[in-house]
């Protein structure tokens, strides 16, 4: 849970953009965060606490993870890991595909970068529908290593993406819900 001051910090930063990208869509924007320091400062600290101790690498998905997620994982002194989308990240590689609303989409990881056993955390701005993000599990799952975490600026309850991630077991936490 959330300190309730930097929940209303949050509410008071990210601004919702209605009919954004596209119609029936509230955008919620969170560049304004990254005008604050403070703020962003205790946004970190926010994870770090959730993480300390139970992980031993953070894995950003492209690109918003990594506004946040390379922050955490210097904090924890751990190293920080990048999941790109298709064709951005030289050989060698691990993909996993995932379905979209209209289509599908890949997602990459190079190997080596994490080690089997290891505890990681897997971090995003937003969940959603949770799609990319379980794909991003299974790229870590793939190498031999264990989802412990889970975390993320932003849920978004209505969409359930947690019910995706569940079978992985693994701790799910969001700063803010909408």
């Amino acid at each position: 849970m959330s300190e309730p001051q930097l929940v209303k910090r949050l509410e008071e930063a990210i601004e919702s953009i209605p009919d954004f990208p596209k119609d029936g869509i509230l955008f919620r924007d969170i560049t304004p965060i990254f005008l604050n320091p403070d703020l962003y400062e205790d946004i970190i600290g926010e994870f770090v606490n959730f993480s300390r101790g139970k992980i031993d690498a953070v894995c950003g998905i492209e690109s918003r993870g990594y506004l946040f997620g390379i922050a955490i994982a210097v904090a924890l002194k751990v190293p920080f890991v990048l999941i790109r989308k298709a064709g951005k990240l030289p050989p060698p590689f691990v993909a996993e595909s995932y379905d979209l609303e209209y289509g599908s989409a890949e997602i990459e990881m190079r190997t080596g970068q994490i080690k089997a056993g290891q505890r990681i955390l897997i971090h995003d701005d937003l969940l959603a529908t949770g799609g990319t993000t379980e794909a991003a599990a299974k790229l870590v799952e793939k190498q031999g290593a264990t989802v412990s975490q889970f975390s993320f600026l932003i849920g978004l309850k209505d969409l359930q993406g947690e019910n995706r991630l569940k079978d992985f077991n693994a701790e799910i936490f969001s700063i803010i819900e909408y």
